[in-house]
Formats: structure tokens, C-alpha cells, sequence
């Protein structure tokens, strides 16, 4: 049989194909996105599941004229394929390739960057009224998951969509999933729409109406179709939102998904629709179908028995560290509560609910509700850990600043993913924490350079009851070190020296402590002896510390994976309030460069920020080089 994949290089070319054909499209796009990512790894249950939503969309609709935005993204693979990357596929998550999110520099097709949740019906409706404005007529169609579909912003859109009346399309891919198990009452409210797949007879529909929801249907419903949508989609929720409510239809019947999507694109309501399509993660494949989080995120892997090629370390991550020492401090104390946003696994927390069900909250992908849910707790005396990746905290700013820092709660934030993340790429890279927290007042800002030191962190946490506290880590494997016993702790506010040298310090904040080691090798070479500490706190700084390492030695570099205005800034401020400037150190700053950094491996990616061991060097010895020398302040006190 002639293979029509290998005719399609965009969706006009699609579009040229009978109705009858897109099943055998649908099937080879399924094979063809397997065989994609048994060679690249990434994200595939996601995209198994709308395998047919994207064939059926593309379809009907004329895009990229028509806009097409997919919530997160991580399910766009198949809409890659078909957009013009057919042949780049194998490239994906590799520096220089494809993203493994949509991207509005990649491709005109990807009408609007994602890889956070629940932006896609928010971003729909800008452009739907922009297009409005502008006196255009294209279809704009949001796609998001019934995960993504639990967070407040979705229903904040949604709400000024229907006000609006605006012309857009929501399809609501209902897969029971996001990464984890969906939680809540909305997941419930989904479950009973399912059930409104039940087809009722005449005589038991008329029960259904002469029943005590009679009264409620009748008095808003002026057609019996009202009636019957009002019983069928459970509760009518979409509808009070202004939406007209179509489904729930079989996601993965691409023929029956084109004919309703014609009608939506031919209708003539006006206002937003929301076409409910319930689809199975994983489908299409077995072990994906069988495997606890469908294949949500996967590494290469062995397409005949699903087997994943993983790399061999008896380095635990420093995810696990993190889990295992919370556990064993949860065991010892019953006020100890873990808080996440939909990421379970992700942050080691579904090890904390195995051992305590009871003390352990998934809250869904609403970050903001869980700053101050956890919030709430302490006020009770409880212990809450708010364990958030970097970049997914970014979405609660607001909370952590008015719900926990202006009150002064003692909620422990434990940051995952701190710095730069590999293939995942810019979207969800934690680059900015250290500067957001380390601006709050009454906050205390801790970075682990080795799984140790994160022991010794999570130990520290446990004792602050007065202020709240944040501890970062990075991605991956820790260094190998032994780690501590839970007594062991950190006095707030002070770091350590880990070598002694002459003329040259470098204050270390964070994960990069390892490659500061290997630079300072590299120096000794060429007989130049610097010392190296860790300053284990951003805030409060180890004053005492940093101004003995600045009055006694000439130079001093500052290093942190973060963004401008966090530890090497408020380092530069305490140097220039005492004066030590007025006597000619010289001072460097290393941080991560004023740029999104793209995807690819974590060496290359931290030569390019400039935090590798060889770009230290070269900043010690370009600096020694310089003869510049800072001004003397010649202006009274």
C-alpha cells in the first residue's frame, strides 16, 4: 500500500486527500512519531492521543490562515510532522533542532509559543479579537487538556470569552490525564460529562425530564434541544461560561471528528464553542497504553518492547535526595506536609505520598493556589513544602509575595530544576528564582552546590518557624558525595571556604562549585593559587565573610546560575555600601547571559552561558589582565 505520509509536507497537502483516507494518515503519523522519539526521546503519550484532533484539524481547517494553538504543547509532534518538519524530526530537542514546544520562530504554523499550562484559550482570544478589529474572518482553535483545564486561567479566558462573544473554538482533549492523575473537583465534573455519552431512549429521556431536574431545565430552556444539552453535559458548566457545548465525541474517529469540526467552521452561532473530545493518552501503542504515565516524557527506547535506554548511575538524583530526606524528616515529625503542582513524579513527591498519603497534596496545575494553600497551613503550625519546579513558580509570584512574604509564613519552597535544563530548553529553564526571592524581604534564600549540601538545607528548613525559605537544586545526578545525617545543619547566613589562596577569590553561589574546582586546577598549572568558597546563602548574606574575601584579596568573582539582580548583585551591593570599592578591588560577575538560552546538551549550553570551567578561567585572567582602575568617590558622606 502506498505509504500518503510520504505525500504530505504541509496541510494543504493533507487537504487534497478523500475523507476516506485519513484513517491510514492517521495510523502512519502514529508510526511515524513512534519511531521519532524511540530515536530522540521527549514527550510522547501526549501526542499519540491526538494523533486524530490534529489530522481532523489540519482537515478543516485552513491553517496556518486559521489559527491553531496547542496548550503546553508537548502534544504538537504530530502537528510538527505535518507542518514542514517532517524530515527535521529526528533533529528534536537537539541544539540547532526542532523544539520539543511550538515556537513562533520556527514555523508559521505555531501560532503561539507554549510549554507552560492552561495559556492557550487566554492567547486564542487575543487573537481573535484581534482579527476582529482588523475586520478578518479566520477561525481561531485552541486545543487543551483536561489537565490544563483545572488551572484558574483557563476559566479566567473562558469567562471573557463568552462575555466577549467572541469567535474562537476550544477543544477540550479529555484524556483522564495531564502528567499525573488530574485531581480535583473539575476532574469529577469531566467524569460525569463522560457518562453523558449514554445514548437514552425516548421514554428515558422523558423520565430524565420529568424528574426533580425538570423544574431547574425547564425554566431556563426555551427548546427541548436546551433540555436535552442541559442533561447530557452534566451540569451545563460550559454553557453558564457563554460557550455552546458540543460533545463528548470520540477523539480518535478522525471521519466523525472532520464532519463536526465542518459544522463548527459553517455555524453561525455567535459566540465561542467548545467541542469536548475524549481521547486515550498513549493510544496506539501498548506499552505506552499499559505504563503508569502513558509515556507522558520518555528517553530513547526499543519500539518492539517499549524499553527505555537509560544511562546507568549509582548517583541518585538530587530529586531523590530530596524526596528520601524529607521522608525520613516526616517520619520524626507529623507537621510535615508535602504541596505540588501536578508534578508528583517530577519532584519526588509521589515517594512522600507512598509513605504518607495523608500529608501529601496534589493541587493540579494551579501553582498559585498552592503558595497559598501552604501558606494557610503554617498558620496552623504546620510544616508545609511547596516542591515547584523554578520556572513553574514564576506562575505564583504574586502569591509568594503577598500571601507569604509580607506575613512573614514559614513556607518551605523547594526549587527543582534550578538552572539550565538540557533539552527541555528555555521554557523551562529555572534561571530567575534567585533574583524573585532574593528581593523579598523576610525571605531565606539557599543554593545546594552538591547533594550534601542539600541535606543539609532540607535539615536547616525544618527549624525556620518565623520567615519562609526556598533551597534550589539543580536537574539531574548530584556529584557523588556522602551525604550527612539529619542533624546535621547550616548556620543561617553563612557560607564556608573550601580552598585558600592568594590575591584571587571566587565566591560560588549554587551548582556550579564543581567546574570552579576544575578552573582553579587549571590556574594552579599556571602557578596561580586562588581560593574558592561557597556562600550557600543569597540571602542573608555572609557579610563577614565577603568583605574579609574582598578586603584580602584583589580580585573577586562572583558565579551563580541565575539571571542579572540575584547573588553577584546584592554581593555588589554590599561592597559598594562599605566602601571596598573606594580601594580598588576589582570585581566580576558571572551569571547567565541576558538572553534565552536554546535547547541542547548541559555542556553546551553552559559554554554558552559562559559558566563552564574554561570561561571562568578566561574571566580571572582577563580580569587580572585589565588596569582599570574604579574612580575614587570624591563626594562627602
Amino acid at each position: 500500500m502506498k505509504k500518503l505520509l510520504n505525500e504530505i509536507n504541509y496541510p494543504s497537502d493533507l487537504r487534497k486527500l478523500d475523507l476516506n483516507q485519513l484513517p491510514q494518515v492517521s495510523k502512519e503519523l502514529r508510526e511515524e512519531l513512534i519511531d521519532v522519539v524511540s530515536e530522540t526521546g521527549g514527550h510522547l503519550g501526549a501526542g499519540l492521543g491526538v494523533i486524530e484532533l490534529t489530522v481532523a484539524l489540519h482537515y478543516v481547517f485552513n491553517t496556518p490562515k486559521d489559527k491553531l494553538i496547542w496548550d503546553v504543547s508537548h502534544q504538537s509532534y504530530p502537528h510538527k510532522i505535518i507542518t514542514g518538519r517532517k524530515n527535521k524530526m529526528r533533529s528534536l530537542r537537539k541544539g540547532g533542532g526542532i523544539s520539543g514546544f511550538t515556537k513562533r520562530s520556527e514555523s508559521e504554523y505555531d501560532t503561539f509559543g507554549a510549554a507552560h499550562s492552561s495559556t492557550s484559550i487566554s492567547s486564542a482570544l487575543g487573537i481573535s479579537v484581534a482579527k476582529k478589529l482588523s475586520n478578518e474572518n479566520n477561525n481561531i482553535i485552541a486545543v487543551i487538556g483536561d489537565g490544563a483545564m483545572s488551572a484558574g486561567m483557563a476559566y479566567e479566558a473562558m469567562n471573557n470569552a463568552g462575555a466577549l462573544k467572541s469567535k474562537l473554538v476550544v477543544v477540550l482533549n479529555d484524556n483522564d490525564m495531564s502528567i499525573a492523575k488530574p485531581v480535583g473537583a473539575m476532574s469529577k465534573y469531566f467524569a460525569k460529562l463522560l457518562s453523558g455519552k449514554l445514548y437514552f431512549s425516548l421514554r428515558e429521556t422523558l423520565k430524565l425530564i420529568t424528574s426533580a431536574f425538570s423544574k431547574r431545565f425547564t425554566q431556563k430552556a426555551g427548546k427541548a434541544e436546551d433540555i436535552l444539552r442541559g442533561i447530557v453535559s452534566g451540569g451545563t458548566l460550559f454553557s453558564e461560561l457563554g460557550f455552546y457545548y458540543i460533545g463528548p465525541i470520540d477523539g480518535h474517529d478522525v471521519q466523525n471528528l472532520v464532519q463536526i469540526f465542518e459544522n463548527v467552521k459553517k455555524s453561525n452561532y455567535n459566540g465561542p464553542i467548545l467541542v469536548h473530545a475524549i481521547t486515550q493518552k498513549g493510544k496506539g501503542y501498548e506499552p505506552a497504553e499499559k505504563s503508569g504515565d502513558k509515556y507522558h516524557g520518555v528517553s530513547k527506547f526499543n519500539i518492539s518492547t517499549g524499553e527505555q535506554k537509560k544511562t546507568n548511575s549509582n548517583i541518585p538524583s538530587y530529586t531523590k535526595v530530596f524526596a528520601d530526606t524529607l521522608i525520613k524528616h516526616a517520619e520524626r515529625d507529623t507537621k510535615i506536609i508535602g504541596i505540588t503542582g501536578a508534578m508528583p513524579s517530577g519532584t519526588g513527591l509521589n515517594l512522600f505520598e507512598k509513605r504518607f498519603p495523608d500529608r501529601m497534596f496534589d493541587v493540579g496545575i494551579a501553582e498559585q493556589h498552592a503558595v497559598t494553600f501552604a501558606a494557610g497551613l503554617t498558620t496552623e503550625g504546620y510544616k508545609p513544602y511547596a516542591a515547584i519546579y523554578s520556572t513553574f513558580l514564576q506562575r505564583a509570584y504574586d502569591q509568594v509575595v503577598h500571601d507569604v512574604s509580607l506575613q512573614s509564613l514559614p513556607v518551605r519552597f523547594a526549587i527543582d530544576r534550578a538552572g539550565l535544563v538540557g533539552a527541555d530548553g528555555p521554557t523551562h529553564a529555572g534561571s530567575f528564582d534567585i533574583t524573585y526571592l532574593s528581593t523579598l524581604p523576610n525571605f531565606i534564600v539557599m543554593a545546594a552546590s552538591d547533594e550534601s549540601e542539600l541535606v543539609k538545607m532540607i535539615n536547616t528548613s525544618v527549624s525556620i518557624n518565623d520567615k519562609p525559605s526556598a533551597f534550589r537544586y539543580p536537574r539531574g545526578n548530584g556529584t557523588g558525595v556522602k551525604l550527612p545525617t539529619l542533624e546535621e545543619k547550616l548556620e543561617i547566613g553563612k557560607g564556608r571556604i573550601l580552598f585558600e589562596g592568594k590575591k584571587i577569590a571566587i565566591l560560588n553561589f549554587g551548582s556550579r562549585l564543581e567546574e570552579c574546582k576544575i578552573a582553579r586546577e587549571i590556574l594552579l598549572k599556571k602557578g596561580i593559587n586562588l581560593t574558592i568558597a561557597d556562600a550557600r546563602f543569597a540571602k542573608p548574606l555572609d557579610e563577614k565573610l565577603i568583605i574579609d574575601l574582598a578586603t584580602n584579596n584583589e580580585l573577586i568573582v562572583t558565579i551563580e546560575e541565575g539571571s542579572i539582580g540575584g547573588f553577584g548583585s546584592h554581593v555588589m551591593h554590599l561592597l559598594s555600601e562599605r566602601g571596598i570599592f573606594d580601594k580598588g578591588l576589582k570585581f566580576r560577575s558571572m551569571i547567565l547571559p541576558d538572553i534565552f538560552i536554546d535547547q541542547d546538551t548541559p555542556e553546551l549550553m553552559y559554554k554558552v552561558a559562559g559558566l563552564d570551567a574554561k570561561s571562568i578561567v578566561e574571566k580571572i585572567e582577563n580580569a587580572l589582565k585589565s588596569n582599570v582602575v574604579i574612580a575614587k568617590n570624591n563626594f562627602k558622606s
